[in-house]
Formats: C-alpha cells, structure tokens, sequence
C-alpha cells in the first residue's frame, strides 16, 4: 500500500450514509501527531445542530471543531463543516461558510469542499471519498484529480452503500482505492514524512 512522499497541504474526508462510523474509527486511529489540516464534509441532518462534532471528538485523537466563517486551517486539528453551511477552503488556508442554495440535495456540499480545496492547493491537495448514498463528492473528487491532487475512494465492498464511490470510480481512476483500515495507514505514513 503505497503512502505518497508529498507535502501535502490538507486531506479532505467527505461521506454520507455510513461514514460517521468509518470517520470515527479513521480519527481514532490516527497519530496524535498527525501534521495536517483535516477537513471533514458529512452529510448531517440540517435541523440537528449538535451531538457529531461531540461523538467524533470522543473517539478522535486529534482535535474536531465547527469552524466560524474565515477560521484558519490548522495542522492536527479536524474541521467538520457545520450543519446546512456549505465549506469552502480558500487559498489563504482558511474556511468560508455559505448558506447558498443545496448542492446534490446536501448541504454542506461534498463536492464544494472537494472543488474549493482542490482549486486553492492543486497537487497538494488529498481527498477522501467514503461510504454514501448518492454522488454528491464525484465531480469534487475528479477536480482533484485533475489539478493532480491525490485521491483515495473507499473500496466499495467495504460500504454501507456504495453509491458514492461508485459514483466516482465511474467518473475517474483514483489512486488507490482502500478499506478504511487501510485509509488510517496512508494517513499515518504522512505523519512519518
């Protein structure tokens, strides 16, 4: 399994339907150390406005916040977009939060978060696409690819529903595609570079 030697400058996790599971146990088993930004995109209900960001951080072992409009990203700390904001990275590393209409009926939008992030840091960029219901994070996923950032697809058979990375597998070949067990040793490895 290979582990990019790259200076990255944020990861990227999107999910749906299944993923606060995979996302738990993804932060639970992550190096403390762990040097970079994490920007976590999941569907929620839009009317719950607490209780996720709670869950994670009991299981994580780096930080998990909401960030307010214009936060700066920052190195071991995981970001989760708010509930009904979409999150946009910028190129100055920090976040912009946007009520704009929903995107693949979600709000916030996978592939905002994807697009934004691949937009601001290019190659620099990782994306992580799990376990989801539709195929919302698809055409986010591929904008990294394009801008030859590198992407990672949860192996389908490893999902709850497999919509989502079905989705994204149709639209491009990402770098690897892995089990979650397998997403915490790629991201662990970057600990280690």
């Amino acid at each position: 399994m290979e582990v990019p030697d790259r200076n990255f400058k944020v990861v990227v996790i999107g999910g749906s339907a299944g993923s606060f599971l995979v996302v738990s146990k993804i932060l639970s088993q992550l190096d403390p150390e762990f040097p970079l930004p994490l920007v976590l995109c999941l569907h929620r209900l839009k009317h719950v406005r607490s209780g996720l960001v709670e869950g994670l951080n009991m299981k994580s072992k780096i930080p998990v916040v909401e960030p307010y409009d214009k936060d700066k990203l920052k190195p071991g700390v995981a970001m989760l977009a708010p509930s009904n904001y979409h999150l946009f990275v910028e190129f100055d590393s920090s976040v912009s939060l946007s009520t704009e209409e929903v995107h693949n009926h979600s709000r916030p939008s996978i592939d905002h978060a994807f697009s934004s992030a691949a937009y601001s840091f290019r190659e620099k960029t990782m994306g992580i696409i799990l376990t989801g219901a539709n195929k919302d994070g698809a055409k986010g996923m591929k904008s990294i690819h394009d801008k030859k950032g590198y992407t990672i697809v949860q192996k389908p058979s490893t999902c709850d529903v497999d919509a989502m990375p079905q989705s994204a597998l149709k639209l491009f070949e990402p770098d690897q595609v892995l089990a979650p067990e397998d997403i915490v040793k790629v991201l662990n490895g970057l600990a280690g570079l």
